[in-house]
């Protein structure tokens, strides 16, 4: 069973959306754990705030099927990926980690972790005393760094009340 962490994003029917690729993703993952919800403002364009979640699961599925289920979750609730890079979605689904792997193709560990506190953040939560295989810092480490290092706009909420 490898241990993986999901950042879902949505900024269109936030609650809506992410509800709904939770409960898609404790259909086909394991011994999920949720994160709480942190609300930024879009990066790279103009947007309404994103609202992001982690999620630890486990699976048996490779790196490609794990990647693949997440690309059918967000097909299946509407993913336009013909829109570009930065712009408003309404879900996306991003394996961060799958267990220790390093493979620079897949993009594991997923080069946001470094990048954004949206990603950093739930991750940090659920994950702190983990080890970053590249950076070989635990993610409270990083966390640390990051706020003290970066300008960032985060809220975080209870899963529970944003989700109900």
């Amino acid at each position: 069973m490898a241990n993986i962490h999901i950042n879902i994003g949505s900024n269109q029917n936030r609650r809506q959306n992410i509800s709904a690729a939770i409960q898609a993703l404790k259909s086909v993952f394991s011994d999920i754990k949720i994160s709480s919800i942190c609300q930024s403002p879009a990066e790279g364009f103009e947007g309404d705030d994103f609202y992001n979640v982690g999620v630890n699961a486990s699976t048996d599925l490779s790196i490609q099927e794990t990647a693949e289920v997440l690309r059918n979750i967000e097909q299946d609730q509407g993913r336009d990926r013909t829109q570009p890079k930065f712009s408003s979605r309404k879900i996306d689904l991003d394996l961060v980690l799958y267990d220790d792997v390093i493979d620079q193709k897949a993009n594991l560990p997923r080069d946001d972790i470094l990048k954004y506190a949206f990603v950093l953040a739930p991750l940090t939560e659920l994950n702190a005393e983990l080890i970053h295989p590249v950076e070989q810092q635990s993610y409270q480490t990083l966390w640390q760094g990051f706020q003290s290092s970066n300008e960032y706009e985060l809220t975080q909420y209870n899963v529970n009340q944003i989700l109900e």
